[in-house]
């Protein structure tokens, strides 16, 4: 059975955004209360961010094609770097609207129906936040994981919302709303820069995270007591999808098809232990001493002696 498009977990988000905005804005709406006001915000970003996610989901399940022979993975680094940057600017409205109430405080009305109908949308928003980080985590997507992980920190703001406007309702002291306010504000800050560190790294082609490079590793040191040797093992993540590349020495009197059959072992054994990886071997002789001096990073960098010779 095949899997279920992730554009489908789009779709959930954005349905669970349009909720928890109409919620939230009627708990702040009956309140009054500034920290359901900034809760309400994020929610609106949750929705932006949902319809980007759809929108570069989409882009990004294309098949690879002639312009895009690598496929079209990093359109989900779009998605979390703009949902990243909507975040920051969230957090800026936040506190801004936080730090005003903080000098002009108010009184909180009917706390406890704002309260109820807060709590309500939280329960959404977790729900939907525990879906997406496991779909998003089995399927290697980063759209789905920051959009999980912004929804989790929706749900952790939403529960100092209520901490906030619950202290308000047993000390009178008004200013505590605010304060929390501008907490959620530093926390949504911290939240969005960690969103856009990661949707760079993607862009700038960082390597696979250090549990699957490990694996490689591991496997292609089992080969190495068959007497053979690696080298320039370079990798890459875009979006869902994982490049590897490396250099495979066997003695020089092989023929071309033994070492053809090992090369398909070899890209067989490391596609099964990484998901998702597309693996890219280049056969060399153990014996020929330019084998041993293409192993640097670049080897577009021309080697002058060679070009003299």
């Amino acid at each position: 059975m095949s899997q279920p498009s992730l554009t489908r977990f789009a779709w959930i988000s954005i349905a669970a955004a349009l909720v928890t905005i109409i919620l939230k804005t009627c708990a702040w709406h009956v309140t009054g209360s500034v920290g359901l006001l900034s809760d309400a915000l994020e929610s609106v970003v949750n929705l932006i961010g949902g319809v980007m996610a759809l929108a570069m989901l989409t882009i990004a399940q294309r098949p690879a094609d002639e312009d895009h022979a690598f496929g079209h993975g990093k359109a989900e680094y779009f998605s979390s770097g703009v949902e990243g940057s909507l975040i920051l600017v969230a957090a800026a409205s936040i506190g801004y609207t936080s730090f005003n109430r903080l000098m002009h405080p108010q009184p909180l009305e009917q706390p406890g129906l704002g309260l109820a109908v807060a709590l309500v949308a939280s329960l959404v928003n977790l729900g939907v936040a525990i879906l997406l980080l496991r779909v998003g985590r089995a399927r290697h997507s980063i759209t789905l994981e920051a959009n999980a992980q912004h929804l989790l920190t929706d749900v952790w703001t939403s529960v100092g919302v209520l901490v906030g406007v619950g202290l308000v309702v047993l000390t009178g002291w008004n200013r505590i709303d605010p304060i929390v306010g501008l907490l959620v504000a530093a926390n949504i800050v911290w939240t969005g820069a960690g969103i856009v560190r990661r949707s760079v790294a993607g862009l700038m082609d960082t390597a696979l995270p250090a549990k699957d490079l490990v694996e490689v590793k591991k496997l292609l040191e089992g080969y190495r007591t068959d007497g053979l040797e690696f080298h320039a093992l370079w990798t890459r993540q875009s979006g869902a999808r994982k490049f590897i590349s490396f250099h495979v020495l066997v003695p020089g009197e092989w023929t071309v098809q033994r070492g053809h059959e090992l090369l398909e072992r070899i890209e067989r054994d490391i596609s099964q232990a990484i998901p998702d990886a597309s693996v890219f071997t280049h056969l060399e002789s153990l014996e020929d001493p330019a084998s041993w001096d293409d192993d640097r990073l670049d080897r577009s960098i021309s080697d002058p002696k060679k070009l003299e010779a």
